[in-house]
């Protein structure tokens, strides 16, 4: 349910407009928040207009001095969307052409090597009590070792309940990720042992919808908290970053987690005809590209197995694609 309050003058048509979303079952919520602040825009810099003119479409896009390219191509494709739908309608509408502004040179995922995960993990285990977070140097161990071992996106991990970590059978259940996947994630015996461990630490008299790995008054870990700590982290392990958009990316952890399962498996001869959709599922992806472009990424940060993979698979590695910005 869409519970923003819409106030400007394309108000009623952006209120159907997300409500018919919805109805043929996409979530639109990000979506809505972007239309909310196109809201309040044309609100405050149009509220006489009646009609979508190419003046509010490239003022609205016109980029903002602290944004990312792709925030800019992003809100692009949503108002793009609307004008098109404005125009079904009947209402005059100007509708941006598709790649109007350039996308941002694609980012290469950092894939760590495994004497960095033990150094980085390690520093993990270093980090101390602080107030305005009490839980921090129990969960942070436990946290980043899923991103990696579990191979999770940040927002699996961040609304993990307790209900959905399962000690007894070594499971994390996720809820409605990303394009509504959901799925039961098996955890190694190492980090199910982890989680005993922190569980009688922090959560002996929780309820079952309790945050697992909770902030200050309960809230679920904050993005901004979790890359801070992993900054500093990063540092202290001796791993350089390239700044903003260069990384390593914490999203990154995933990534390595995909790169080294299929090096494994190609080291020990597995069918990844078979394979492939294990880590598909695993890994809540919504289709087969998804999961192969790790074995473009294997070759590239491999190129020792590059020639056993096409020997045994020939043209299964597809043209570098895929989604490696996945929502945090």
């Amino acid at each position: 349910m869409n519970n923003i309050i819409y106030v400007g003058p394309f108000k009623n048509h952006i209120q159907n407009y997300i409500e018919l979303k919805k109805a043929i079952g996409y979530k639109y919520d990000t979506e809505a928040g972007h239309l909310n602040r196109f809201d309040k825009f044309t609100l405050a810099k149009y509220p006489k207009t009646t009609i979508l003119t190419k003046e509010i479409v490239l003022d609205w896009c016109n980029k903002k001095t602290y944004e990312a390219q792709a925030n800019q191509c992003s809100r692009a494709s949503i108002i793009r969307q609307f004008g098109v739908y404005l125009d079904s309608i009947g209402v005059p509408a100007y509708v941006i052409p598709k790649r109007y502004y350039p996308k941002e040179k694609q980012y290469m995922p950092y894939i760590y090597t495994v004497d960095e995960l033990k150094n980085f993990f390690a520093e993990t285990n270093k980090c101390h009590y602080c107030c305005e977070c009490p839980y921090r140097h129990f969960i942070m161990p436990v946290l980043f070792r899923m991103l990696y071992m579990c191979g999770l996106r940040v927002s699996e991990a961040r609304f993990l309940k307790i209900a959905d970590v399962d000690l007894k059978n070594g499971t994390l259940t996720i809820h409605q990720s990303k394009n509504d996947n959901s799925r039961i994630v098996p955890m190694s015996d190492c980090l199910t042992k982890y989680c005993r461990d922190y569980s009688e630490k922090v959560h002996s008299c929780s309820a079952a919808e309790d945050y697992y790995l909770p902030s200050l008054n309960g809230k679920p870990m904050t993005l901004t908290n979790i890359y801070h700590n992993f900054r500093r982290f990063l540092w202290r392990a001796g791993i350089s970053h390239g700044g903003r958009g260069h990384g390593p990316r914490i999203h990154d952890f995933r990534h390595t987690y995909a790169i080294h399962c299929l090096k494994k498996w190609v080291e020990q001869d597995k069918d990844l005809s078979v394979y492939l959709p294990v880590l598909k599922t695993y890994m809540g992806h919504n289709s087969f590209e998804e999961t192969a472009y790790y074995l473009h990424l294997t070759a590239d940060v491999f190129p020792n197995i590059t020639l056993k993979i096409e020997t045994h698979y020939p043209k299964i590695i597809p043209e570098l694609q895929g989604d490696t910005n996945e929502t945090y």
